[in-house]
C-alpha cells in the first residue's frame, strides 16, 4: 500500500471543492489548478495550495496534462484525482501520472481507453453477456454508410460520438430526411468536443428510463456495486434530476443489473469507481449505453443512502487498499434526489448563461455541493452546472418535498439560473407519481410553468414597486413613476403611484393592487400585499432588477430611461450572440439571400454548441466574425439588408 499524502485535483468547481472535503478529513493535503479565469474562484481559495496552468479555454489548461503533470511535479503531489468531464476519462493522464509515478486516482490506462470508446466498450461488454442495443460502431464513417446502416437498424435512431460523453455529439434522428443534418451536427460537436468526430448508430429505445449502476473495485479481485440511480430527467440528453433508488426497480431487477456490472468490471479488470449506464425498457428489460470510468455528478445520492463516502474509496482504492466492504455489508436506507442548478435559461431553449452572481446562499436544509460566493465570476468556457442540491428523506415523497423547500430557499442572484424550472420538474405529479421517463420534459414542457408572461407582468410590477418605495421614500404621494421593464423581448410598463409611509399602487393593464413596505435588512425587503405579510431579496445590478420571490428568482432589465428603439433591437435586422463563446463555425457570406430562420453560424458556450438564425428575410451586408473568434453577449455577428 501506498499512504497518499498530497492530491492534487486536476478539475474545478464544486467537484474540486467535494474532492477537497473529504481529503482534508482523511489527513491528506490538497492542490488546485486553475486557469486565468479561475483566478479568485472558491476552489482555488479552499486548497492548501494553488497552482495556475494556463489560459481560459480548457484547451490551455484543464486539458493540458503536461501543465496538470508538471503542477503535481511543482508541489510535490504524491496523487492526482481527476474530478469528471475535463481529463478524467482520458487515459493521456493516466498513462502521464504512471509515467511519471504519481498515483492516479481512477481505473487503469487500458480500462479507460476501452471504455471511453463507445464502439469498443459495446463489443467488450456483449462479450461480457451484458445486453446491448442493436447498432452500428464501424469504422467506415462517410455519410453514405452511415445512412444505409441507420436503415437497416430502423427509425428512430440515435446518433452517438464514441468518444463522448454528457449529451455531447449526440442526436435522435426520427426519420430519413433528418439524418444528414443530424450527423453533420453531431460529428462537429464532437469533433470540437473531444477532437474526434466518430460517431456510432444506435435504435432508439423510446420513453426508456436512464438507469446506471455504481460499482466499486479494487486491485485484488474484489468488486460490489452500490445499487442503481434514475437519471431520465434530462435536457439535451444531459441529466437534470437524479434519484437513488429507481422508482422502476425493484430488487430482482436491481440484483441482475448490479451482478451485470460487477461480471463486465471484473471482465475488464477495472479499478476504482465506476457506473455503467443502461436504459430500461417499460418492459423491465436493461441494455447497456456506455461505462463511465470515473466519479458521477450524481454520485450523492448513492452516499446518500448508502452511508458510505465515495471518494473516500476511491483515494483507499488508490493507495493500494482492499474494499473495506463486501457486497453483503452494503444496505439502503431511504430516498435520495439531487438536482443540478445549472447556469442557463430555461425559459430560452436552456441557453447558457456567465456573469457575476451578485447574491449567493445556499439552503441550510438541504446537502449542496458547490464553489461559489458572492460576486464569483460563472465563466462562459465551462460547463453549465454551477452547484448541486441533494435531499435524503425516509422514502421518496419525504425526499422531494425537501428538495422542493431546498430549491425554493436558494438564493442565486445576478445569473440566470434553471432553479424555477427544476422545482417545477419535481412538483410535476407524473415525477411525483415516479413515472418519469427521458422523454418528461420534452412530453410535459408546455405543463411546466405554462402561463409565463402573466406571472412576469404581475412580477414586473411588483419589482417595480418594491424599488420605488425601498430606495425613493421621499416621493410625494400621488406621485405617478412610469416604468418600463423587459424580460427578452417582452416589455411590461407598469405605473407605480406613491401613497406615503411605503405605500404604492401598481397600475397595470387597467388593475391596480398595492403593497407597503414594512421594513429592509440588506437585500431583504419585507412588505405587506392585502393582509398577506411577504418577503423578497431585492438587488439592482448595472440596469437590472434581480427578485427572489416565493423561490423563484426573477429578472427584468430597466428600460425606464432607455430610447424607445431598445426594445426593438432585436428586429433590426441584426443577429446578435445570445451568450459569450466562441464562434465554431460560419455559414453566412456578404451578398447571401438567407430566410428567416436559416442558421448563419453556431457558437460554443459552456460545451455545446448554439445555432444563430437569421431573424428576418434580406441580404447579408455584413458578417462581423470568423471561426475562433471570442465574443461576448448581445455582440452584433451578423447583419442583413431588408
Amino acid at each position: 500500500m501506498t499512504k497518499i499524502t498530497k492530491l492534487l485535483i486536476a478539475n474545478r468547481g464544486e467537484i474540486a471543492v467535494r474532492v477537497m472535503r473529504t481529503a482534508r478529513r482523511m489527513g491528506i493535503a490538497t492542490v488546485a489548478v486553475y486557469s486565468d479565469a479561475d483566478a479568485a474562484a472558491v476552489h482555488v481559495t479552499s486548497a492548501d495550495e494553488a497552482v495556475c496552468i494556463g489560459g481560459a479555454a480548457p484547451s490551455e489548461s484543464y486539458l493540458r496534462v503536461d501543465a496538470i503533470i508538471e503542477a503535481a511535479r511543482a508541489t510535490a503531489a504524491d496523487a492526482i484525482h481527476p474530478g469528471y468531464g475535463f481529463l478524467a476519462e482520458n487515459p493521456a493522464l493516466a498513462a502521464a501520472c504512471a509515467e511519471a509515478g504519481i498515483i492516479f486516482v481512477g481505473p487503469p490506462t487500458e480500462a479507460i481507453a476501452n471504455m471511453g470508446d463507445k464502439a469498443a466498450a459495446k463489443r467488450l461488454m456483449e462479450a461480457a453477456g451484458v445486453p446491448c442495443v442493436p447498432g452500428y460502431d464501424g469504422s467506415d464513417q462517410t455519410p453514405l454508410v452511415l445512412l444505409a446502416k441507420a436503415k437497416e437498424i430502423g427509425f428512430p435512431i440515435m446518433i452517438k460520438a464514441t468518444a463522448g460523453g454528457g449529451g455531447r455529439g449526440m442526436r435522435l434522428v426520427n426519420s430519413e430526411a433528418e439524418f444528414e443534418t443530424e450527423l453533420g451536427s453531431a460529428q462537429s460537436e464532437a469533433k470540437s468536443a473531444f477532437g474526434d468526430g466518430t460517431v456510432l448508430l444506435e435504435r432508439a429505445i423510446v420513453n426508456p428510463r436512464h438507469v446506471e449502476i455504481q460499482i466499486m473495485a479494487d486491485r485484488h479481485g474484489n468488486a460490489i456495486h452500490l445499487g442503481e440511480r434514475d437519471c431520465s430527467v434530462q435536457r439535451r440528453h444531459q441529466k437534470l434530476i437524479e434519484e437513488a433508488p429507481s422508482p422502476a426497480v425493484d430488487a430482482g431487477l436491481r440484483a441482475r443489473m448490479g451482478e451485470a456490472s460487477v461480471k463486465a468490471a471484473l471482465a475488464i479488470g477495472y479499478e476504482g469507481a465506476g457506473t455503467f449506464e443502461y436504459l430500461l425498457d417499460g418492459d423491465g428489460q436493461f441494455f447497456f449505453m456506455e461505462m463511465n470510468t470515473r466519479l458521477q455528478v450524481e454520485h450523492p445520492v448513492t452516499e446518500a443512502v448508502t452511508g458510505l463516502d465515495l471518494v473516500e474509496l476511491q483515494l483507499r482504492i488508490a493507495g493500494g487498499e482492499a474494499l473495506p466492504v463486501s457486497q453483503d455489508d452494503v444496505s439502503f436506507s431511504g430516498h435520495a434526489i439531487e438536482a443540478r442548478l445549472c447556469a442557463e435559461d430555461a425559459e430560452d431553449g436552456f441557453m447558457p448563461q456567465s456573469g457575476r452572481l451578485a447574491r449567493w446562499r445556499p439552503a441550510g436544509t438541504v446537502r449542496t455541493d458547490h464553489a461559489l460566493c458572492d460576486g464569483a465570476d460563472i465563466p462562459p468556457f465551462y460547463d453549465s452546472m454551477i452547484a448541486k442540491l441533494i435531499a435524503h428523506g425516509a422514502d421518496r415523497e419525504a425526499a422531494r418535498q425537501k428538495l422542493i423547500a431546498g430549491l425554493g430557499e436558494t438564493q442565486a442572484l445576478g445569473v440566470r439560473t434553471n432553479q424555477g424550472f427544476l422545482r417545477d420538474c419535481i412538483r410535476h405529479p407524473m415525477f411525483a407519481a415516479g413515472k418519469a421517463t427521458t422523454a418528461f420534459i420534452g412530453d410535459y414542457r408546455g405543463e411546466l410553468r405554462p402561463d409565463r408572461e402573466s406571472e412576469d407582468r404581475a412580477i414586473a410590477g411588483l419589482a417595480a414597486a418594491l424599488m420605488r418605495a425601498s430606495e425613493n421614500t421621499s416621493l410625494a404621494p400621488g406621485f405617478a413613476a412610469p416604468m418600463r421593464l423587459a424580460r427578452g423581448e417582452q416589455v411590461y410598463t407598469p405605473r407605480i403611484v406613491a401613497r406615503g409611509e411605503g405605500r404604492c399602487d401598481i397600475h397595470d393593464g387597467g388593475k391596480v393592487h398595492s403593497i407597503t413596505v414594512t421594513g429592509r435588512d440588506g437585500d431583504t425587503v419585507h412588505f405587506e400585499e392585502g393582509r398577506r405579510s411577504r418577503q423578497a431579496v431585492l438587488i439592482v445590478l448595472k440596469g437590472t432588477i434581480w427578485l427572489h420571490l416565493d423561490g423563484r428568482s426573477h429578472d427584468f432589465v430597466d428600460l425606464t430611461f432607455a430610447p424607445e428603439v431598445t426594445v426593438n433591437a432585436a428586429r433590426d435586422g441584426k443577429v446578435r450572440a445570445s451568450m459569450n463563446g466562441t464562434v465554431v463555425s460560419v455559414a453566412a457570406k456578404v451578398g447571401d439571400t438567407v430566410t428567416r430562420g436559416q442558421t448563419l453560424l453556431v457558437l460554443e458556450a459552456m460545451k455545446m454548441e448554439h445555432g444563430h438564425p437569421a431573424i428576418v428575410d434580406g441580404t447579408v451586408s455584413a458578417v462581423h466574425v470568423e471561426p475562433g473568434a471570442q465574443v461576448t453577449a448581445h455582440t452584433v455577428l451578423v447583419e442583413i439588408e431588408v
